[in-house]
């Protein structure tokens, strides 16, 4: 045969001749399928959970002292006694206007008969007739919180006038409400103190256990000439990513938690149930500070698990380093 009748194969492209040599994409530098951090994700977000509640409960009932101690602080009360020689609608008019000319009173209104009986029905029950009883008449006056009228010399001034007026400032009810709220917020900041310490407490060691479990990751590293402050960082960020899902979780639980709660007391008003639940709780709203504390928790513990990581890290690698010097301390850092 002719050299020239054989037909010449064509080379095959280099691409094609060595596929094999073609350059993969890297992967990250702490293997995700190793240190998958689903068991310490789940913790972050349990207790970022309890913590936010908790948070949330703290300035609820703070929100709903401070209301009940403004509304109280707000008015007092003139009680006048019926008696047989008194006109009780002019000693009520008489002890209203006397109270308005002080300085500090703002408004004033009269308790009629009809309200009167009203506040008596769940004790004395409906039909009541006032005229059968000696029961005392009321005038409420509105006051200036900042700037109060002198009560003494107004007790006075109505004792003088009307001698069967008394003055009720419901100072004793302030200062029991005033001792009863601070009571309530500091067990429920030493509850917060308690639970975002336990919360402290396990972060760091879920972190640093799922950290011990993975030494042969740093120890690698180490070995091929990483830098201790590479290897650290590449570990902290993939602890970053795992506390911030959980943290974030975990607030965005809680959130919902309040949102949802007081969706359902916006939604059963004037029931039993409710009404008995805003007497003790107050609305069920943390407002957007509360809001904001729970976005402070999920940084916390976002940037702590990340510490946490970080100096494992670099506690590990300090160790490996010594073990290389002195090989007669493995003992001592594996106990």
């Amino acid at each position: 045969m002719n050299e020239n009748s054989v037909p010449r194969r064509e080379p095959e492209p280099q691409q094609q001749r060595r596929a094999e040599m073609r350059v993969r994409p890297t992967g990250p530098i702490v293997p995700s399928a190793n240190v998958s951090g689903h068991a310490l994700m789940c913790v972050i977000a349990i207790m970022s959970f309890l913590a936010c509640l908790t948070l949330g409960g703290v300035s609820m009932v703070r929100a709903t002292a401070q209301s009940w101690q403004s509304q109280i602080s707000r008015e007092i009360t003139i009680q006048i006694k019926p008696d047989d020689n008194l006109d009780m609608e002019k000693a009520l008019a008489d002890a209203q206007d006397l109270a308005l000319t002080f300085s500090g009173t703002t408004g004033g209104k009269i308790i009629d008969r009809a309200a009167t009986a009203r506040l008596l029905e769940p004790w004395l029950g409906e039909g009541l007739d006032l005229d059968e009883l000696p029961v005392p008449r009321l005038v409420v006056i509105t006051i200036d919180e900042n700037n109060p009228p002198d009560f003494a010399a107004m007790r006075a001034a109505l004792t003088e006038t009307i001698p069967q007026a008394f003055l009720d400032d419901h100072r004793t009810w302030v200062d029991r409400l005033v001792a009863m709220a601070n009571t309530t917020a500091m067990i429920g900041s030493g509850v917060l103190a308690l639970v975002f310490s336990a919360m402290v407490l396990t972060v760091v060691f879920a972190t640093r256990g799922a950290l011990s479990g993975n030494r042969h990751i740093v120890e690698v590293l180490h070995f091929v000439g990483a830098e201790a402050g590479f290897v650290a960082s590449e570990f902290q960020k993939h602890f970053l990513r795992i506390s911030l899902k959980g943290a974030g979780t975990g607030g965005l639980l809680a959130a919902l938690s309040f949102a949802a709660a007081s969706f359902w007391q916006s939604q059963t008003l004037a029931t039993p149930e409710t009404d008995q639940a805003t007497a003790l709780f107050g609305r069920f709203a943390i407002g957007y500070t509360g809001y904001l504390g729970i976005f402070a928790i999920i940084i916390v513990i976002a940037l702590l698990t990340t510490l946490t990581a970080r100096l494992t890290v670099m506690r590990t690698i300090y160790e490996i380093d010594l073990i290389r010097s002195d090989p007669g301390r493995t003992d001592t850092f594996q106990s």
